[in-house]
C-alpha cells in the first residue's frame, strides 16, 4: 500500500460514525424540523423587516385590513419573529458537535539557533521549518451532554416561537381596541354635528318668534349660548377622532400612515359561550401557557446538562501532518481515541446542578401563578361581555325614549306652547342617549376582543 495513512484515516471516519451512531437517538438527531412562521405551523421562521408600500391614500380599511398590516409592521410582532429565528439557530449550534469537525492548518518558522547550537538536519546556522495538517475530531460519546444541549435549545425554540403567538394576540387586541375606539369617535363627532345643526335650526326659529313679537329676547339669547356649547363639543369630538387615528396608526405599526377612512362596523352580534367553554379553550390555546411549559421543560434538559458534568467523555480524533526544512515535506499521521475523566473542577459542577434545580422551582411556580392569573383574566373578561350584552338593548331603549321627547319638545316649541329651557334639556338629553348607546356598542365589541384574546384566540 503506497499510503497507509490515508487508508487508516478513511478507515478511522467510518469506524468513528459507526461506534457513534447507536448513542444518537432518533430524538436527539438533527431532524428537528418544526417550523413556524406568523402565519401558524408548518412554515419557516423568516427575519421580518419593514414593508415599504402599506396604507394607500385615501383606502378605505377594514378591520381585517387594519390587522394584517398590523402584523406585517408592528415592531413588537418583527422583535419576536426575529428572536425565535436566533433562537432557532441555537438549535443548529448545539446539535453541531454531532457532526466530525476538520481543520486544516500549515505553518512556516525560521528559526535562528543560540550560540553554540548545531541543528542536526541543516548544521550550524539559521533554517526553515515547514509544516502542514489535517486534522480530524470527532465525539464519540459523552453521556449526554450534547443531546441534553440540544433539548435545552430545542425547548427554547418551541417557548420563543410560542411567545411569537402571544405577540400577535397582543397586537391583535390592541388594533381592535383602537379600531372600535375611532369608530366610536366618528360617531360621537356626528352626534355633535347633529347638534350644532339642530341648534341652529332652533336659534332661527327663536329669531323668528322673536321678530314676530311671539317669543322674549330670552329665547334667543339661551339658543345662542346653547349653539355655542354645542360647537365646543363638536370641536373637542373632532380632536377625539384625530387622537384614536393616531392610536390606530400607532397599533398597527404605520405612524406616518396617510390619510384613509374605517369601515363602519360597530354592531351588536350576541356572542353565545359559556364560562367553562372559555376557560377550557384558554388553557387550550393559551401560547403563553405553551410558552412556559416549553421554558419548563428547558429548565429540566439544563439540568441534565448540569449533571452530565460529572460524567467523561470520549472523542476519536486522526491528524494527517507533513514538515520538513525544505520541498517536498516529510508525511506522517497518527489516530487515537481520548478519553476525559473530570475529577475535580472546583465544585463548578455541583453549584451548576444546583442552579438548573432552582431555575426548575421558579418556572413551575411561574407556570401556576400564569394558570392563576389567566383564570382571573378569563373570568373578567366573561363577566363583562355579559354585561356589555345587557347594556346595549337597556341603551338602545332609552335612545329611542329620548328620541320621543324630542320630537315632543320642538313640536310644543313649533306649536308655540313649549319654552327654550324644555328644548334644550331634551336636545342634551338625545345627545347623551345617542352617545351612550354608541359607547355600549364600543364596549360590548371590545369586551368580546378581551374574551377572545383571553382565551388565546387571535
Amino acid at each position: 500500500m503506497k499510503n497507509p495513512g490515508k487508508a487508516l484515516i478513511s478507515v478511522f471516519i467510518i469506524a468513528a460514525f459507526t461506534f457513534a451512531a447507536p448513542f444518537v437517538s432518533a430524538a436527539d438527531a438533527p431532524e428537528y424540523k418544526q417550523e413556524y412562521n406568523i402565519d401558524g405551523p408548518d412554515k419557516p421562521i423568516k427575519p421580518m423587516r419593514q414593508k415599504d408600500e402599506v396604507i394607500r391614500e385615501g383606502e378605505q380599511l377594514t378591520l381585517l385590513r387594519c390587522i394584517e398590516t398590523a402584523v406585517k409592521n408592528q415592531p413588537n410582532v418583527m422583535a419576536a419573529t426575529n428572536t425565535a429565528y436566533a433562537v432557532e439557530s441555537r438549535v443548529g449550534q448545539a446539535e453541531a458537535n454531532y457532526y466530525p469537525r476538520v481543520d486544516l492548518s500549515s505553518g512556516y518558522t525560521r528559526t535562528s539557533p543560540a550560540s553554540g547550537f548545531t541543528n542536526s538536519f541543516a548544521g550550524a546556522g539559521a533554517f526553515d521549518q515547514y509544516t502542514a495538517s489535517a486534522a480530524l475530531r470527532q465525539n464519540i460519546y459523552d453521556f449526554g451532554k450534547t443531546s441534553s444541549k440540544v433539548g435545552v435549545e430545542r425547548h427554547n425554540m418551541d417557548a420563543s416561537r410560542a411567545d411569537i403567538e402571544n405577540v400577535l394576540i397582543q397586537v391583535v387586541f390592541n388594533v381592535k381596541q383602537a379600531y372600535y375606539t375611532l369608530l366610536q369617535n366618528i360617531k360621537n363627532r356626528d352626534v355633535a354635528q347633529e347638534t350644532v345643526g339642530q341648534f341652529k335650526s332652533h336659534l332661527e326659529q327663536a329669531r323668528g318668534f322673536y321678530e314676530a313679537g311671539t317669543k322674549p329676547k330670552f329665547d334667543v339669547t339661551k339658543a345662542e349660548v346653547d349653539l355655542s356649547n354645542a360647537r365646543v363639543n363638536l370641536i373637542k369630538a373632532e380632536n377625539a377622532v384625530k387622537i384614536a387615528k393616531v392610536n390606530l396608526n400607532n397599533a398597527m405599526g404605520v405612524p406616518n400612515a396617510p390619510e384613509y377612512s374605517v369601515e363602519d362596523s360597530l354592531q351588536f352580534e350576541k356572542y353565545e359561550i359559556t364560562l367553562e367553554d372559555a376557560m377550557a379553550r384558554a388553557f387550550d390555546a393559551r401560547p403563553d401557557i405553551k410558552s412556559i411549559i416549553s421554558r419548563k421543560k428547558s429548565a429540566q434538559k439544563s439540568l441534565a446538562l448540569s449533571e452530565s458534568g460529572y460524567y467523561p467523555a470520549i472523542t476519536g480524533n486522526a491528524e494527517y501532518n507533513w514538515a520538513g526544512e525544505e520541498f517536498p515535506l516529510q508525511d506522517g499521521w497518527n489516530v487515537g481515541a481520548t478519553v476525559v475523566f473530570p475529577l475535580f473542577s472546583g465544585f463548578l459542577t455541583k453549584y451548576q446542578v444546583r442552579e438548573s434545580r432552582a431555575n426548575i422551582d421558579v418556572t413551575s411556580a411561574n407556570e401556576e401563578l400564569l394558570r392563576q392569573n389567566v383564570i382571573s383574566e378569563v373570568e373578567q373578561a366573561y363577566l363583562f361581555l355579559k354585561e356589555a350584552q345587557e347594556t346595549v338593548p337597556a341603551a338602545e331603549l332609552a335612545l329611542k325614549q329620548a328620541g320621543e321627547n324630542l320630537e315632543i319638545a320642538n313640536g310644543r316649541y313649533s306649536a308655540g306652547v313649549g319654552n327654550p329651557i324644555e328644548v334644550t334639556d331634551a336636545q342634551v338629553l338625545y345627545s347623551n342617549a345617542r352617545t351612550a348607546f354608541i359607547q355600549s356598542l364600543s364596549d360590548y365589541n371590545i369586551a368580546r376582543a378581551s374574551l377572545e384574546k383571553a382565551m388565546g384566540g387571535r
